[in-house]
């Protein structure tokens, strides 16, 4: 994840170096292998994201209980996939 987060923020730094910058950016996502690779990370990292507050609640003590922790996991995947959903609409 933290090779894909490095291609990420290169991609980000491209766009805002210059509007050429912008263009080189714009050029790399136009190829739907490219961007559908980055549809991938963006659904990763917001899985990700979505998994490490879901541990954090229950660092806090909640949804430590069989049913509550069964039902906070689907929570967040049904969210998952919600986001990568709107990451692919973003996208194209």
């Amino acid at each position: 994840m933290l090779v894909t987060l490095g291609f990420l923020v290169w991609l980000l730094a491209i766009s805002l170096s210059s509007p050429e910058g912008f263009e080189q950016a714009r050029a790399v996502l136009a190829n739907p292998l490219l961007k559908f690779v980055v549809w991938g990370i963006l659904t990763a990292l917001g899985y990700h994201i979505l998994s490490g507050l879901r541990h954090m609640v229950m660092d806090l003590g909640y949804w430590e209980e069989l049913g509550s922790g069964n039902l906070s996991a689907k929570a967040a995947i049904v969210l998952a996939i919600v986001l990568s959903v709107l990451a692919g609409v973003w996208l194209w």
